[in-house]
């Protein structure tokens, strides 16, 4: 036997297979922590977004001239922190005002960053999603990927987009003419955490006031919280009217992905590391991409791209996925 065989055997013993898999796990582990760049950037957002200090020494909201200008991401009014105001609050505010029921800067501001950027907002500049993130890392022993009803469920964020921030607010007013916010005031588990239970600790004078519709926005947050460790994001997925919102500048938006066919190989890497389910292949710039770059890191031949540049997916059968195809008239 020649020592060519040998060593052809030998680089295809089991040994060296094993020998060969702890790198593989190496890589991933690495793969795990690809995410702390986002998460540190969503961090210093909302740190940046919310550091009226004093208003969490003194159990006070920040009522300077800030507030007047609207942040991209769900960011309460009232949160003691916040320099900003939440666009989905203050087009509530707006619709539901006697004198105006449309806001040319709300709705331009949300057209301005939907236009640019889409859901990267989702991804990358919101507290409440970066909460969600934190909290889905808690070990469970079986997390949720996805169950029967997932796809029709993600509907009901637009219906409560257009029945709790918009209808209701505009026909459902008192005497005076003026609406509710009904969304804050019924669902939002974003105002429960990041103002209403801050603003209760902080502020003795404000528990008294605590009633009923406070233990009820509780319990919201609590099964969000719950879900949010058995399910990615299901507050972004099943609830934000915001995410709605942005969701439908994705395909149009400046910013978006990028499938390169002739690069694709079809291997499904890109879609199985996917936590918001979509398949990159079919629509990278799909409705409920978060545009948290996840897929571009797992393809291995770099098919995924994004940026400022025109073009979106491109659906068709890769030449390099031909290429690599067993020849089987060679093994015959």
């Amino acid at each position: 036997m020649d020592k060519t065989d040998k060593t052809n055997k030998t680089d295809a013993s089991p040994k060296n297979a094993e020998s060969k898999n702890p790198g593989e796990k190496k890589k991933s582990k690495k793969k795990k922590l690809r995410e702390a760049p986002r998460h540190i950037a969503q961090a210093v957002w909302t740190a940046v977004t919310n550091s009226y200090v004093a208003g969490f020494l003194k159990g006070r909201i920040y009522q300077g001239e800030l507030k007047k200008l609207c942040v991209p991401g769900m960011n309460c009014y009232s949160c003691p922190g916040a320099l900003g105001s939440c666009p989905i609050g203050s087009m509530q505010a707006v619709v539901g005002s006697s004198g105006f029921k449309f806001s040319y800067y709300v709705v331009g501001f949300l057209t301005l960053i939907g236009a640019l950027i889409g859901r990267f907002v989702c991804g990358w500049l919101c507290p409440f999603g970066l909460f969600q993130d934190l909290l889905h890392k808690i070990p469970f022993p079986k997390k949720i990927k996805t169950f029967r009803g997932d796809k029709p469920l993600r509907l009901l964020k637009y219906i409560i987009f257009a029945i709790f921030v918009i209808l209701l607010p505009m026909f459902l007013t008192n005497d005076f003419g003026n609406g509710s916010p009904y969304f804050c005031k019924l669902i939002c588990p974003v105002g429960t955490a990041m103002a209403g239970i801050p603003l209760l600790i902080l502020n003795e004078g404000m528990r008294a006031l605590a009633g009923f519709l406070f233990r009820w926005k509780l319990a919201i947050l609590i099964i969000t919280v719950l879900l949010s460790i058995l399910i990615y994001r299901p507050f972004c997925k099943y609830i934000c009217p915001l995410g709605a919102v942005y969701s439908l500048f994705n395909r149009i938006s400046v910013f978006k992905y990028r499938l390169d066919e002739t690069k694709c190989v079809s291997c499904g890497a890109c879609s199985r590391v996917c936590k918001m389910n979509v398949d990159p292949t079919k629509n990278c710039n799909s409705l409920e991409c978060i545009r948290c770059g996840l897929c571009k890191k797992a393809c291995p031949t770099k098919a995924i791209s994004y940026g400022f540049v025109s073009g979106g997916v491109k659906v068709g059968k890769s030449k390099l996925a031909e290429d690599i195809k067993p020849d089987k008239t060679a093994e015959t």
